[in-house]
């Protein structure tokens, strides 16, 4: 009796001693997290520049007297202990490390604001289809797609005040462009003139040629904008300086800003891998596909109108009723404003060409607006993860899986009924192949942009990239200014078909391809490596970085 007393009386004691324990550890993961958010929030408001005159103040001694600042801020979060930390906070920690190396890189690197005029575009008349603007962009812009018009009240208030600061950061410009990257010079001039091409098409716009003080801030603005050019033009005569950042720079950034486990060695490795395999499976589906008919395009607006409703219908259909994901009710109504309309054979470019033969492989790619009305109607729980990441950290995630999905579609049934409309998804792979290929030797200083381009242009089947140069400029400029987001859509796609693997092999036999989406979907936005870690509980992709990590040397 005595013995069996105190067997319950340590039972309790045991009890106990283990409730308070893991309440000890849970409370102190809570203040962890609570930190982690703290410093987060701290971080965001540090990263904004301060104004000058009421215009984002880029110049160079302001970075470096708040270089100090940003060293205070990266103490505090190396001051984190986390290795006991559940790995979902670990990962927030690591998206905040992320940020931090992005800023640290922009500032010591890449320095948008000193090599880049096309950084100083400040007007913006599209929503981008990935959670930010790709490439860096100033944080003074004005959207104008969000404008309706004629204006309210409160939206010609904004506009106008917005517009009267574009003159000041023209100015600004003038003074902190002192790099010499020709490429990324040249390409940018033309930025700077469509965006007095935007200007004066403000003019036209309904209700705006009534309000005499809209027009006048218009034409001080666009004014501004072209004496802009004039000075790029003229300064332009003396660049002659690389526009690549090297391949040392370029694998730093990838590996320990976009989280991407490579260098630029095996990204080059990777990509003409994928251009060579996209380039033989077309060849092979051809040769399938050699008693069918052609596919034969869209040649009318109403037969292309049919054509797309009925496509994004399909797709849909088919991701709902072969359980590929859990389709939400806004999956549709995101897709629907972005089908397209008919445009005469001579104007489509490399991707209204694929669209008006089957707009399916191109509508896969649109899972980028389901994602983006996600962040809306179901934001993240996560306050780290809610709104978009920083420096374009996103792409290897966005991108890949838009990309991957073309493929995962395909393979999973999407064009059981049009076997032909699978060469397009096999071309879209080997063009996207072929110009992050290009903008790789870009980085590395081995080809100029223009050539870079003729290897996106010339490896690209059916010659669909010669139809329409102007596709061919943005893309080339694009990848130039932002390292790694060329490659991010073959590199992206890759990890997400690693982490497909390892989810799989942990549970085989209850793996399936809805749980799988669903679980990319709630865990949000972030770099693939992290996202693998987090649902797989494999963290080899992050480990590779972390084990190959040095600091930046500048």
């Amino acid at each position: 009796m005595i013995i069996s007393n105190l067997k319950t009386k340590i039972s309790r004691a045991l009890f106990c001693f283990m409730f308070l324990f893991f309440a000890n550890a849970q409370e102190g993961k809570d203040k962890a997290n609570l930190k982690l958010v703290e410093l987060f929030n701290e971080w965001r408001s540090f990263e904004i520049p301060p104004l000058k005159e009421g215009v984002p103040d880029y110049s160079k001694s302001t970075f470096d007297v708040r270089y100090k600042d940003y060293k205070k801020l990266r103490n505090q979060l190396e001051s984190f202990s986390i290795d006991l930390w559940p790995v979902h906070m670990q990962v927030d920690w690591y998206l905040l490390w992320a940020e931090m190396n992005g800023y640290l890189f922009n500032y010591k690197v890449l320095k948008p604001w000193q090599r880049d005029p096309a950084f100083y575009k400040s007007i913006w008349t599209y929503k981008s289809d990935v959670p930010a603007h790709e490439g860096p962009t100033p944080h003074f812009t004005i959207e104008l797609w969000q404008y309706n018009f004629p204006l309210n009240e409160k939206d010609r208030i904004k506009l106008l005040s917005s517009l009267k600061l574009i003159p000041k950061f023209n100015e600004e410009a003038q003074i902190n462009l002192t790099g010499n990257a020709r490429d990324l010079w040249i390409a940018g001039i033309r930025d700077i003139e469509k965006q007095s091409k935007i200007l004066e098409g403000l003019n036209f716009k309904s209700g705006v040629s009534k309000d005499k003080e809209l027009v006048i801030e218009i034409k001080n603005a666009k004014s501004s904008t072209d004496d802009f050019v004039k000075w790029l033009k003229t300064e332009a005569l003396k660049k002659n300086g690389p526009s690549g950042i090297g391949k040392e720079n370029y694998t730093w950034y990838q590996q320990n800003v976009h989280l991407v486990p490579m260098t630029w060695e095996d990204e080059v490795f990777l990509l003409k891998r994928e251009l060579a395999r996209a380039w033989s499976s077309l060849k092979l589906e051809e040769h399938r596909n050699r008693k069918l008919p052609e596919l034969k395009p869209a040649n009318s607006p109403s037969s292309y109108r049919k054509l797309a409703v009925n496509a994004a219908k399909e797709l849909i259909d088919f991701l709902d009723q072969n359980q590929i994901v859990t389709v939400k009710e806004y999956f549709l109504k995101s897709l629907q404003p972005h089908l397209g309309e008919y445009i005469p054979d001579e104007k489509r470019n490399f991707f209204w060409i694929t669209a008006h033969l089957d707009p399916k492989p191109l509508f896969s790619h649109f899972y980028h607006w389901f994602e983006l009305e996600r962040m809306e109607v179901e934001p993240h729980t996560n306050p780290i993860r809610e709104k978009s990441l920083l420096y374009n950290i996103f792409d290897s995630r966005n991108e890949g899986l838009a990309t991957a999905v073309e493929e995962f579609f395909m393979h999973a049934g999407l064009y059981d009924q049009n076997p032909r409309a699978r060469e397009i998804v096999y071309i879209l792979i080997a063009q996207r192949a072929a110009r992050g290929l290009g903008s790789l030797y870009a980085h590395a200083n081995m080809l100029t942009m223009e050539e870079a381009g003729k290897i996106h242009s010339e490896y690209t089947p059916r010659g669909w990239m010669k139809t329409e140069k102007e596709l061919l400029l943005f893309e080339q400029q694009l990848y130039l200014r932002q390292p790694g987001y060329g490659t991010s859509y073959i590199t992206g796609k890759y990890l997400i078909e690693e982490m497909m693997m390892e989810e799989a092999k942990n549970d085989e036999v209850n793996f399936t391809i809805k749980k799988f989406f669903d679980s990319i979907n709630s865990i949000g936005n972030i770099p693939v490596s992290l996202g693998c870690w987090e649902m797989t509980g494999n963290p080899k992709q992050l480990k590779s970085i972390i084990n190959s990590f040095s600091p930046l040397n500048y």
